[in-house]
């Protein structure tokens, strides 16, 4: 590539790249150990919902090794199933942080997708059960699928349950589970999918209208919750019966009006789940990583992604 070309990126051009799920987490992992030494910046994320179902949201980081600044734009829109597009949907720039200059653009949806599995991941990698084998599912679109694909690498999964609104998604989410070898069922009620399960992964639609209809006094002991969305289908009340208890991160939480869980329940953030640890617990307990989404989540897949599909060719050189 010339100094004055960048890539169009795809999101098909980005998942043919065929990352594993051990290379997602470890970047997503690097990045955040890189930040925590002061070797990537990010800016707090911000979001906006207007009140109709809508909800647009940004991510910023930046670093000089190597020498990329990312941004991220997404919109969840609850209407655009109907018009034949993806819930979520957006773009990320990568620019040289030293010049400004473009060095690709790339469609979000595969970033969103993987970097959320994969913050997901970190987690389980330290709270959930090296030999899980069974994983139920809230939510089955395409959060569901990223985490099926990135935990069938990580754990040695056996079955899976789905539960959902949307029976087309129902369906792909199990044809995959299928393909992967995996016994799968649709479950006729949430409490139905996830009081067996090893793993939970819940990933509803952002909508605050949405009431509670999950607790958390149905995980089985030592059985670990993926919450990717903001715990809204979570009952608060049962939230106290998992321990330990991590977000994604503390000062992020704390300037948020609306809080994931109550602030007393909260062991602790994924920056002190890598440095420290779990701390104590029992078999006795469910664990749970709840979060937003953390803008070093996205800056390290995109920066893989970029890298990956520069050394290997893929995408559409340009320039403007």
């Amino acid at each position: 590539m010339t100094d004055d070309e960048f890539l169009i990126l795809s999101d098909t051009d980005l998942e043919g790249l065929g990352l594993s799920g051990a290379q997602i987490v470890d970047a997503i992992e690097e990045a955040i150990r890189a930040e925590a030494a002061g070797e990537v910046s990010t800016a707090p994320k911000s979001a906006v919902l207007p009140g109709d179902g809508r909800y647009m949201m940004t991510t910023l980081s930046s670093a000089d090794t190597p020498d990329l600044t990312i941004v991220k734009s997404v919109m969840v829109s609850p209407r655009n199933p109907a018009r034949g597009r993806p819930g979520i949907d957006g773009a990320i720039l990568i620019q040289d942080s030293e010049t400004g200059q473009m060095r690709a653009l790339c469609e979000a949806g595969w970033v969103t997708g993987v970097r959320t599995a994969g913050l997901s991941a970190v987690a389980a990698r330290r709270l959930a059960n090296p030999e899980a084998q069974s994983i139920a599912f809230i939510g089955c679109g395409m959060q569901a699928r990223s985490h099926l694909a990135i935990f069938n690498d990580l754990f040695p999964l056996t079955s899976i349950r789905a539960s959902g609104r949307g029976q087309a998604n129902i369906d792909r989410l199990c044809d995959m589970g299928r393909r992967l070898g995996l016994e799968t069922r649709a479950s006729t009620t949430p409490q139905e999918a996830i009081e067996e399960a090893d793993i939970v992964v819940s990933s509803i639609t952002l909508d605050y209208e949405v009431a509670p209809f999950l607790d958390a006094r149905w995980l089985k002991p030592g059985a670990f919750a993926a919450v990717t969305d903001l715990g809204i289908p979570w009952n608060p009340e049962g939230m106290e019966a998992i321990s330990p208890l991590f977000i994604d991160d503390m000062a992020q939480e704390e300037a948020s009006p609306k809080k994931l869980v109550a602030p007393d329940l909260v062991t602790g953030d994924l920056k002190h789940l890598l440095t420290d640890g779990p701390g104590e617990m029992t078999p006795d307990t469910p664990r749970a990583f709840l979060f937003r989404g953390l803008a070093i989540g996205d800056f390290a897949i995109a920066r893989l992604g970029y890298l990956a599909a520069k050394n290997t060719g893929r995408g559409q050189k340009t320039t403007w």
